[in-house]
């Protein structure tokens, strides 16, 4: 069965772990280098990514994650996650993870009082998918090797750039498990792709 792990310090985790299930694959929850060895993809969860990245300083795994970036297993950052895949974000001098070719701004649909539902349509997985924002990044610009998925009110909100995913909402926060489901494929081709070289 694919594992699939749930970056688990701080945020949407039961919820993603949920989704995963799901999907038919085995969730594992992720809180240590060790954990990290034990998965076939990873995903990044919604939360606030200044407590993430002190907690991923604390336990002593940015450079863990950015080496299982490099190993292409799949990764897919929801929110915050996106925010700490970027390479680059605004107002920021560095980046976290760093792997993603793209820009994002924080905050860009305003407060937590501000959160909304919309029905995006996401390319490849759906015209209506039920978007949960919440103090949701944007991405801002991407490179020639990004393929944007999704924008909403002319800001991109959705990305993949090979094996890595990104969206600036909670796909987890729903009933709707085809984002999750798309994710989950990635880690199937991923895992097929390795098994043939």
């Amino acid at each position: 069965m694919v594992k699939i792990g749930v970056l688990a310090l701080q945020g949407a985790v039961s919820e993603h772990m949920n989704s995963i299930e799901a999907c038919g694959a085995e969730a594992l929850i992720v809180k240590s280098t060790d954990d990290l060895t034990l998965v076939d993809g990873l995903i990044l969860p919604g939360g606030e990514s200044t407590a993430m990245r002190r907690l991923i300083d604390r336990y002593d795994m940015l450079t863990p994650l950015i080496e299982f970036a490099k190993t292409e297993k799949p990764m897919f950052g929801t929110c915050a996650g996106l925010i700490l895949l970027a390479k680059e974000i605004v107002g920021d001098d560095s980046a976290h993870i760093g792997a993603l070719n793209a820009t994002v701004e924080r905050n860009s649909f305003g407060r937590q009082v501000d959160s909304f539902e919309t029905q995006l349509e996401v390319k490849d997985i759906a015209t209506d998918f039920p978007a949960v924002f919440i103090r949701a990044p944007h991405i801002v610009e991407v490179g020639s090797d990004v393929e944007i998925l999704a924008t909403h009110e002319d800001k991109i909100v959705m990305v993949r750039q090979g094996h890595l995913l990104g969206c600036s909402f909670h796909p987890e926060l729903t009933i709707d498990y085809r984002i999750t489901a798309y994710f989950t494929e990635m880690v199937k081709e991923s895992l097929a792709k390795k098994a043939t070289v």
